[in-house]
């Protein structure tokens, strides 16, 4: 196995959660940058709202680390479920980083177990982002 790449969908909200994800951990957007719906070929006869939705995006936060993400197509039958199914797991460089990090994606979001010193020896957190997407936010000092 070469990577392992979260991709997130979003029902619209796709470039304001990928802007807020390259704040939180800086990167570029690879390729080029931001495609929406209506630069694809063969897409003009989507309703005008969702043109203007993401293709595909993809945010690279080096040492081959990245996110992608797209938006759904109401019109084409999409229907985003926000589950309960997925988490993303980030192990920070220090106990600051994981603080910082933890503190950004609990802006606007709900914490669901603060970052605290755990009983297997890390400093752990659970934090649900304004988006719906799930974060668990681990720091080790034997890593």
């Amino acid at each position: 196995m070469k990577a392992i790449i979260p991709y997130l969908n979003f029902d619209g909200q796709t470039e304001e959660a990928m802007l807020f994800y390259k704040s939180v951990f800086g990167g570029e957007f690879m390729g080029q940058g931001i495609m929406y719906m209506g630069d694809v070929p063969g897409m003009d006869n989507l309703p005008e709202e969702e043109k203007k939705r993401v293709m595909h995006v993809t945010l690279s936060l080096g040492n081959g680390w990245m996110l992608m993400a797209s938006d759904t197509l109401p019109s084409m039958g999409h229907k985003l479920v926000k589950g309960n199914n997925h988490y993303i797991l980030l192990s920070p460089d220090s106990k600051a980083e994981a603080d910082r990090i933890f503190q950004f994606l609990a802006e606007g979001g709900k914490v669901q177990m603060p970052m605290q010193d755990q009983f297997w020896g890390d400093y752990y957190g659970i934090v649900v982002d304004k988006f719906g997407i799930q974060w668990m936010i681990n720091y080790s000092s034997n890593s």
